[in-house]
Parts: structure tokens; C-alpha cells; sequence
């Protein structure tokens, strides 16, 4: 995929399919993990206030936390929309086919695990339901007509993948055109400043010549791009050994100091840049990014506010080839 740049604006609510979002998706990962329910309450409320209105979650969410069973993040997040009597100010993203008891994408997992979901979340429909993982056990017809009949009853406002291949994106989107059943809008590809042959080439070509938007998770590359991690420094997060190890490439370094540059130059901090230049990537609706506490949520919700120009995009790109 060609990327090329115009001038710059800081990022604008971006449509996917029938919903209109905030330029930052805020991760629910963290809420029932790092975060308990009082800490989580107080970035979501933080995060409205900032402007935000978009928030991901998936029933998995934590299970691989000893004790937790997965669905701890729906339910906190469900909480809280009773607690504030805000659903509809806000679109809630989750996903379907990797919690311990639902894996997989079969019609009986997809409709058995919604309702399971839109009980945790406390609400009568999700407004983005992804498909977490593909099932290649299962054909795309399958899962789409499941999917297809919850959006027909309500249940679900849009449908998006997560963690597909090109191909079977491509397979999806034709069985959904010539079927006339619900279409995925939306593409969560792992995709960052780091980690770019994720997302970009064949995956990206198929989301753009189909007009789908993405929605990159691990953005930050699990906090490796905040600026956190420096040769020589140590930092206790429940991802360190992850977002450490791109220090220990010649590219991670680049990116770094590229980062710095930009940042400097508007009085930004880290995060912030590494978010808007994924902001201004081809097809990129809005990064997810996580914040575990509020004095981590400043520094991503300034993304909607960064206007990167042409020299600071290209110095960044150049930086992560």
C-alpha cells in the first residue's frame, strides 16, 4: 500500500457504518485487570468528559487474570452505564469467539455469547460486535447470517472483524454483498508505530477498496511508545517485558527519537504523537488506547486536538520503516 500525506488536521469524528465516533477508542482491557471497578469508573467518567465516546471491551476480558473467569470488563463497564444512565451517549464495542466457555465462531457460540454479553453490559444492544478471532473451522456464511440475524433483532447496531486475514476479510465482505446480510464496517488490526507489516499491504488494500475503517488495538505498542522505556530504565507494568523488548531493536530506538523530535516541537508528549500519526494513516477511524489510571488519560485524548504536519508524518514514518 502507497501511503501518502496531505497537509494535516487534527482528527475529526469518523463514521463506521451507521455511528459516529470519537477520533480516540478507549480500551477496556484494563478495567477488572490493573483497574478496579472504582479506578475504571473514574477514567470512563474522564474520559466522557473529555469528549470521548467510544469504548472497547470483549467477553474475554480478563480471563487470563488468575481468579478471573472473563467478562470482568463488560460488567464494570456495564455498571457504570447503569450507574450514569448514559448508554446512549455512548458506542460500545465487544467481541465474540474467545472467552473460555464461547471460543469460536459457530451460530450457536455467536447468539449464545451476545446475550451473555448484553447482560454483563446491562443494556439491550451493542452498537459494534466483533468477531475476535477468525474461525476458518466455520464458513463466513455461517457466522455472518448469525450475526446478520442479531442486528435484525436489535441486538446489534453494526458488526466488525478482528484478527483476520486479508483473504478471509475479502470472502466475508462478497459473501455479505451477494447475500444481502449485515456487512462488517469496521477492521481492529494490530497496527502501530512498531508494528506497521501488521495492518499494512494486502489487509490494508482490502479494508480501503471496501471502505472499511480500522480501529487499531495495541496502539501504543503496550506502552513501549508513551516513552516510558529508555536503555538503562526499568518500569513495573504488567506489560514491561512486551514494550521493553522493542527497545532492544534499531527501529524502536528511530521511532523514540523521532517521537521526541515531534514532540518537542509541539509541546506534546509521546503518546500523544505516536497516536495522532496513526490517526492520519490511510483508513484509520480512531486507535484504541488504554488508561489504566486518569493521569494516563490526558496524553491520549489530546489526540484529537494534534495536527501533525507533512515533515513530522514523513520524519515518522521514516523513523518505523
Amino acid at each position: 500500500m502507497t501511503v501518502t500525506h496531505a497537509q494535516s488536521s487534527a482528527p475529526t469524528p469518523k463514521p463506521l457504518g451507521s455511528l459516529s465516533v470519537s477520533p480516540l477508542c478507549l480500551g477496556g482491557n484494563v478495567f477488572g485487570w490493573t483497574a478496579d471497578e472504582a479506578e475504571s469508573f473514574a477514567v470512563l467518567d474522564a474520559y466522557v468528559a473529555g469528549g470521548g465516546n467510544f469504548i472497547d471491551t470483549a467477553d474475554v476480558y480478563s480471563a487470563w487474570v488468575p481468579g478471573n473467569k472473563g467478562g470482568e470488563s463488560e460488567t464494570v463497564i456495564g455498571n457504570w452505564l447503569a450507574a450514569r444512565g448514559n448508554r446512549d451517549g455512548v458506542v460500545i464495542a465487544t467481541k465474540v469467539g474467545a472467552h473460555p466457555d464461547h471460543k469460536g465462531l459457530s451460530a450457536a457460540t455467536v447468539k449464545t455469547a451476545v446475550d451473555i454479553s448484553l447482560s454483563r453490559l446491562r443494556t439491550d444492544y451493542i452498537d459494534l460486535y466483533y468477531t475476535h478471532y477468525d474461525d476458518e473451522s466455520v464458513e463466513v456464511g455461517e457466522f455472518l447470517t448469525a450475526l446478520d440475524d442479531l442486528v435484525r433483532a436489535g441486538k446489534v447496531r453494526e458488526i466488525a472483524a478482528s484478527n483476520i486475514s486479508a483473504q478471509r476479510l475479502q470472502e466475508s465482505l462478497d459473501f455479505s454483498a451477494r447475500e444481502g446480510v449485515a456487512r462488517y464496517v469496521a477492521l481492529q488490526p494490530h497496527y502501530n508505530l512498531v508494528s506497521r507489516d501488521t495492518y499494512e499491504g494486502e489487509l490494508a488494500d482490502v479494508a480501503a477498496r471496501n471502505g472499511i475503517a480500522a480501529v487499531p488495538y495495541y496502539a501504543l505498542a503496550s506502552g513501549f511508545l508513551t516513552g516510558k522505556y529508555r536503555p538503562g530504565g526499568s518500569v513495573d507494568s504488567a506489560r514491561s517485558g512486551k514494550a521493553a523488548e522493542y527497545l532492544e531493536t534499531d527501529r524502536g530506538r528511530r521511532v523514540l527519537q523521532a517521537l521526541d523530535t515531534v514532540a518537542a516541537a509541539h509541546d506534546a508528549e509521546l503518546p500523544t504523537v505516536a497516536l495522532a500519526w496513526l490517526a492520519a494513516q490511510p483508513t484509520v477511524a480512531a486507535p484504541i488506547a488504554s488508561a489504566r489510571t486518569l493521569a494516563q488519560l490526558p496524553s491520549l485524548l489530546a489526540v484529537a486536538d494534534l495536527a501533525l504536519t507533512d515533515v513530522e508524518l514523513a520524519l515518522l514514518t521514516q523513523a518505523s520503516a
